[in-house]
């Protein structure tokens, strides 16, 4: 039986007055969520608010049933969440445009499964290692595989915030699944783009690399996306493998 030690937070950074990022953390059911809304002011805070609850939702539910696997939960999560946003703006018009991207990730027996949407991210931290286990759904991912912008170029590019997955921007939602075997001692970081637009992956290692507590690796992630410019909310949940 796996078992995880996990923590997040989140922070509005330096240039915007409100938190559109949303995460969940639940250690007994083994699950951890990040959520990015986009669409503006409150209609962002609602769209990864509405993502949150339904994981809650979903999940607290599934122990009153049959019992579903890691992976149809994680699409249940996202095609319902996916309902509600559009449900949402059928009521409210003015929210035309709201969405969110997602990770959300939870454990099956030996096995880690996680639900990607959009442009936050997964990483899995193994023997110094970093890897990046999720695929960016950006008009810039898609410029670098075609050869046409280097990955330092896309950092700075004036249409890297442009999405080409979401969930609530359409009916039918395309969702990657990502299994993974966890090993001990790995550790999974899932975070929204406020904090890989402004740091590096080489920066992101040397943190995961060193001996403090979770909870002060991910202080000191958020503060170096805070003293690089915090252009954006800055959400990062770190979950380490027993």
């Amino acid at each position: 039986m796996i078992k995880i030690d996990s923590i997040g937070k989140t922070d509005v950074g330096l240039r915007r007055t409100n938190n559109e990022d949303a995460f969940y953390v639940d250690e007994a059911k083994k699950i951890c969520m990040v959520a990015d809304g986009m669409g503006g002011a409150a209609a962002g805070e609602i769209a990864s608010g509405i993502f949150a609850e339904t994981t809650r939702e979903i999940f607290d539910n599934s122990s009153k049933g049959p019992d579903p696997s890691a992976a149809e939960l994680v699409q249940t999560v996202f095609q319902t969440a996916n309902e509600k946003i559009l449900d949402h703006i059928l009521d409210n018009p003015s929210h035309k445009g709201m969405g969110c991207t997602a990770e959300l990730m939870t454990f099956s027996d030996e096995e880690m499964v996680l639900g990607h949407i959009g442009d936050s991210r997964t990483y899995r931290f193994r023997n110094g290692n970093l890897r990046q286990i999720t695929r960016d759904h950006s008009l810039v991912q898609e410029q670098i595989e075609q050869g046409q912008i280097t990955a330092q170029e896309a950092r700075k590019h004036p249409l890297r915030n442009v999405i080409l997955r979401a969930v609530g921007i359409a009916e039918g939602i395309a969702l990657d699944i990502v299994k993974v075997k966890p090993q001990t001692n790995d550790i999974f970081l899932l975070c929204s783009d406020g904090l890989t637009d402004m740091i590096g992956d080489e920066q992101i290692r040397d943190v995961l690399a060193s001996e403090s507590p979770l909870g002060e690796k991910i202080d000191t992630l958020i503060e170096l996306a805070k003293a690089a410019g915090g252009a954006d909310n800055i959400t990062v949940i770190l979950c380490k493998i027993n």
